[in-house]
């Protein structure tokens, strides 16, 4: 690599004697750490693999459907050992979500992937058609019966070092949420996680406390990185933090100082790593139309004129002189070894604690979108003229992702 590099090496990637490996995760594990949030589309395996790379804790894939998942055909990679579950002509592998109107269908779901996962994720928290038309994502906020029993029958049917979370959003009202919140919690859960409402989510953290349940709480969204995330942990009194659109726009966040010029800092090994593993060129394509970072050497035009290419290529092949060797295999090692090698690093060390006089209240930017949980008509959904496609095993039409992918996005204007 060229230009700035990432400054997160000692201490937070000081290499050790190798550890052993962590073959399981614990309620633990989702305490005090900078996790990758679960991202359609921006979530896929080399970016998250990138994410762990600079120092996420824990990093979670797109959400699948339950029943797409069943009808998946797991491969193995023999070259680089990467596990897919594949649909009629594309992988549809994730890791950790999983979108489920149906306690049955979870826990048929989940044990078809046990063999290959570290946890199991209950997305309730998805506001968008795709999930809420079928009963899934946040429309199972309006049905808790049905969202409790999910949780409880994937903590009842799988293995104990299996994780069950579940992601959720804070209702409109404080008290539902509380009620809901500690039904969630009784299931057996390991973790929960909440989006944004930092303020309300403190006074969430410490009801679970007084509950005398040791659950660890995750915050989520409009986070910026791994220093702005000890701010939000001080704020909301949360275990953790998890980041979403700061890692879809530079995986690097995750170091105490991120990449710049990530250009030629980053894509070009990200070119080669997706190749290694064998990453869709369409999906390939997207990820890196949504990478931006600071520039010190990198001109502006210069960094539109790289994207632009490599949005209009159709393969791999057509960027070899951007990449150098094409053989992916030693980034994908180096990354291993990072992994493998790094020492724990805790988001606030011992003598840190918690403030709420940490600079300004956090608040959702004017222009972010944060739509409330949806009423109790969310289950039906929009009306069926206008809701979205569903998945390639219910319709034959083979989408990469839960929601259609837009047109190329070129986030040139704000660089």
């Amino acid at each position: 690599m060229t230009g700035t590099a990432s400054s997160s090496p000692p201490p937070d990637n000081e290499r050790a004697a190798k550890r052993p490996k962590l073959d399981h995760l614990t309620s633990d594990s989702f305490k005090n750490g900078v996790f990758l949030a679960p991202m359609v589309r921006s979530g896929a395996l080399p970016t998250r693999l990138m994410a762990l790379k600079h120092g996420a804790s824990l990093v979670w894939g797109p959400e699948v459907v339950d029943k797409a998942i069943l009808h998946a055909e797991r491969v193995v990679d023999p070259v680089t050992g990467v596990i897919s579950y594949n649909g009629k002509t594309r992988a549809i592998f994730t890791t950790h979500p999983i979108g489920s109107a149906s306690p049955e269908l979870a826990v048929q779901a989940a044990k078809t992937v046990v063999q290959d996962v570290s946890g199991v994720d209950l997305n309730c928290g998805c506001p968008k058609p795709f999930s809420t038309h079928a009963g899934m994502g946040a429309a199972l906020l309006t049905n808790p019966d049905l969202l409790c029993d999910i949780l409880t029958s994937l903590r009842k049917e799988l293995p104990p070092h299996i994780t069950v979370s579940a992601k959720i959003r804070l209702l409109p009202s404080q008290e539902d949420t509380k009620r809901l919140v500690e039904r969630i919690i009784r299931t057996g859960v390991s973790a929960l996680t909440r989006s944004r409402a930092y303020r309300r989510l403190r006074e969430i953290v410490e009801f679970v406390e007084g509950l005398g349940i040791d659950i660890p709480v995750v915050a989520n969204g409009d986070c910026q990185g791994w220093e702005d995330a000890k701010r939000v942990k001080r704020i909301t009194g949360a275990s953790s933090v998890m980041i979403a659109t700061a890692a879809e726009a530079n995986p690097s966040c995750f170091a105490s100082t991120p990449l710049q010029d990530i250009e030629t800092t980053m894509i070009p090994s990200y070119l080669r790593l997706c190749k290694y593993i064998d990453n869709h060129w369409a999906l390939t394509k997207f990820c890196i139309s949504q990478f931006r970072s600071t520039r010190r050497e990198v001109t502006k035009e210069e960094a539109n004129k790289l994207k632009a290419r490599i949005i209009k290529a159709k393969g791999f092949d057509e960027l070899t002189d951007l990449v150098g060797s094409w053989s992916g295999e030693a980034d994908f090692a180096e990354i291993a070894d990072i992994i493998g090698s790094r020492r724990p690093r805790p988001l606030l060390r011992a003598g840190e604690g918690d403030s709420t006089d940490d600079g300004p209240p956090i608040a959702t930017p004017p222009d972010r979108p944060n739509p409330e949980p949806p009423t109790s008509r969310a289950p039906l959904g929009p009306s069926w003229d206008v809701r979205i496609p569903q998945p390639a095993i219910i319709t034959g039409s083979d989408m990469l992702t839960p929601t259609p992918t837009p047109k190329p996005i070129f986030p040139f204007g704000s660089q």
